[in-house]
């Protein structure tokens, strides 16, 4: 029985991914025994925030980082930066930023809810959001029009959320925001390369510690000094109601190093062949067709997408999805595409065994429809 089920909730199975919604990321052992000991003692806040970026930036090729409680949280620091800078008056005045140059540039397949709106956490951080182009088709000119005097940033939304055709690619946006001497802010919360966005010449990226690093409920955004330097700053105001805590920052430290020396692509392979085993398995269930696919935004992730016959089976996907959740033990899967009949297994969060109770449960619930 573990804590969750001791205070009365359901044992739960993450099929997901590594999901906000489903507590993200279950930490090793050695990233929790960190958070322990960090917990146990005190430290100067201001002092390990510069020393944890000056560790993290070793891992990003950043010249200096901020840490942060998430990626959200990135989001609205990185945006307020742009408009308050180090000006503590203005500091202290955001997300009100009347009169001052705070429209952040975002394409309009960009424009996306990840569990909230990504345009609320820019504006959380005092900016406007402008929406360029269509929400299939971005052009340059699109972008480069809408800059004007009041204009303080672009941002870039690298995630499988987005629309993944027709939009306008890093390097193109990288281009015209430094054309115009503006920064560009990446978010690449669940990204699993470190370094390839601020080698791309992004000003700020920011990362969720909670995903693909596997640390506790954290963040950072890395990059070009300057801009780090002013998103420190912002603890001063709309920061100091995402602050994070210092067990977290060392978890994130230990994550973060732990992640450095990992095989992630010896992971990714074993991650792929586990699914591969999964597919074969599925299949045998009658009225349901499995196929290996590839993480949408292109990552190293394969995933078992399960293809229900509506027919055959007597139920919808939304169906099979509601009796997964609502069992003995609640199993997640991955969902965005129930609407067109499939489920999506991700293979990161699964514990030992968990594949197996999910295809027995899939097949349990189907017979009984038969």
């Amino acid at each position: 029985m573990n804590v969750y089920e001791k205070i009365g909730l359901k044992k739960a199975i993450n099929a997901s991914g590594k999901m906000t919604a489903l507590g993200a990321t279950a930490v090793s052992q050695e990233v929790a025994e960190m958070i322990k000991k960090a917990s146990m003692e005190y430290v100067e806040i201001s002092s390990l925030i510069d020393k944890a970026g000056e560790i993290i930036s070793k891992y990003t090729g950043g010249e200096d980082s901020c840490v942060t409680v998430g990626a959200s949280a990135g989001i609205a620091i990185s945006v307020a930066a742009t408009i308050a800078k180090d000006n503590l008056s203005l500091i202290e005045k955001m997300p009100k930023s009347d009169g001052l140059k705070n429209e952040i540039i975002i394409q309009k397949g960009h424009s996306i809810n990840f569990g909230a709106p990504i345009n609320q956490m820019i504006m959380l951080g005092g900016g406007i959001p402008v929406e360029v182009g269509q929400a299939n088709k971005v052009e340059y000119q699109h972008v480069e029009k809408a800059i004007n005097d009041k204009t303080t940033a672009l941002i870039y939304i690298k995630s499988h959320h987005t629309v993944q055709k027709g939009m306008l690619s890093i390097e193109k946006m990288i281009e015209i925001a430094h054309n115009h001497k503006l920064p560009l802010i990446i978010d690449a919360a669940a990204e699993e390369d470190l370094k390839k966005y601020v080698k791309l010449g992004a000003d700020m990226v920011i990362y969720s510690g909670g995903k693909a690093i596997g640390g506790p409920t954290s963040g950072f955004i890395t990059g070009k000094e300057e801009w780090i330097k002013y998103c420190k700053e912002q603890y001063k105001g709309i920061g100091r109601a995402m602050k994070v805590g210092k067990e977290n920052i060392m978890g994130l430290l230990k994550a973060i190093e732990l992640y450095g020396k990992a095989d992630v692509e010896g992971k990714a392979l074993e991650n792929r062949n586990k699914m591969n085993d999964m597919v074969k398995e599925l299949n045998l269930i009658k009225g349901i067709e499995a196929v290996l696919i590839q993480d949408e935004a292109g990552r190293d992730i394969y995933r078992a997408r399960i293809k229900i016959d509506e027919e055959k089976v007597g139920m919808t996907a939304f169906e099979l999805i509601k009796r997964l959740e609502t069992g003995d033990i609640a199993i997640y899967t991955r969902d965005y595409y129930a609407n067109i009949g499939y489920i999506d297994i991700d293979p990161r969060p699964l514990n030992d065994g968990d594949e197996k109770i999910i295809i027995s449960r899939i097949a349990e619930i189907i017979n009984s429809k038969k």
